[in-house]
């Protein structure tokens, strides 16, 4: 089996289009079409299903892919060997995240990791869950994942980049707004909004509650943190957000965060990738996001890097 048709595979797989597959990989739609054929011809398997609108991926080729992957990824592997390390690194990283967590705290090293390294190419996925990007790992559809621990599988190496900490947030006008910590007993008065099952950031509170022995009255689930967030200032209810989520609404202060008294809610949040020799591109990526360990600390307790003002920049206008 050659390479080429795994990479032409990879990347409708990718893509999800003959035609814009062909654009990415400089061949004509015929030329891809035909790779496409005579790997389904040799696999003895359909590896897409054609519809009006592209193709989607058959069972065939969804297990197909996760091999590919593989593949071309220890072929890389090998030519990064042999060669040494002579050359600068070059190829693709495709990194997943919560979105709240890339929106937050990677976007400004992946900003700069891009400034800094031309020859690589880096995609961002967005998850629902730690369990989301676990999957995403594992399966090939991601490169390196950002997720809160614990994480389970021999196949993964999981490197440790910060912790983090959830805070009870209230709007600027609430009865606790102007308190350093809430007590349980405070807790058990108030309607919470919560992360819908499934995330870390739910399995962290639920976890708490039940540790408390306090079944709070629920005002309502969401998994968009801006959205939380707009509740809780219109005075909704409360939530528990990490402290970096409202950094910027704490210091206009649109919002107010407390510890609760006698508890921590902290979380350890790591790099994970699959635990085997990594293309150049994979390796520099997470290289410099392990550089930068202390910058992330630093903004996970939701204080400003190095270069960024103290109080951000408030909009002039608050939309209602």
């Amino acid at each position: 089996m050659e390479l080429s048709p795994l990479r032409t595979f990879r990347v409708v797989a990718e893509t999800l289009n003959f035609t814009r597959a062909a654009e990415r990989l400089s061949l004509t739609q015929s030329a891809v079409s035909h790779q496409i054929k005579a790997l389904e011809t040799e696999l003895g398997e359909p590896l897409f299903i054609r519809a009006k609108r592209g193709v989607k991926l058959s069972a065939a080729g969804q297990s197909a892919l996760e091999y590919a992957v593989r593949i071309l990824d220890e072929a890389e592997g090998l030519r990064e060997l042999l060669r040494g390390g002579e050359h600068s690194p070059k190829g693709r990283v495709r990194a997943a995240a919560a979105t709240q967590a890339i929106v937050h705290l990677f976007a400004p090293l992946f900003e700069r990791f891009m400034r800094t390294h031309a020859g690589i190419d880096v995609s961002f996925r967005t998850t629902a869950s730690t369990d989301e990007t676990v999957a995403d790992i594992l399966n090939g559809a991601a490169d390196v994942g950002f997720a809160s621990l614990p994480v389970y599988s021999p196949t993964l190496q999981v490197t440790n980049l910060f912790e983090d900490e959830l805070v009870v947030v209230v709007g600027h006008g609430h009865r606790l707004a102007g308190r350093n910590a809430a007590t349980v007993e405070d807790l058990g008065r108030e309607r919470v909004i919560l992360f819908e099952r499934g995330g870390s950031i739910r399995r962290a509170t639920d976890q708490f509650f039940n540790k408390i022995a306090v079944q709070p009255a629920l005002a309502l689930e969401s998994n968009d943190t801006s959205f939380i967030k707009l509740m809780v200032e219109r005075g909704l209810g409360i939530s528990f957000l990490p402290a970096w989520a409202v950094r910027d609404e704490v210091a206009w202060g649109w919002l107010a965060r407390l510890r609760v008294e006698g508890h921590r809610l902290r979380r350890t949040v790591a790099a994970i990738s699959l635990a085997r020799f990594q293309p150049s591109a994979t390796r520099a990526f997470l290289e410099f996001v392990v550089a930068r360990r202390a910058e992330l600390q630093t903004m996970a307790e939701g204080r400003p890097h190095d270069g960024e003002p103290m109080t951000p920049t408030r909009p002039s206008r608050r939309r209602r």
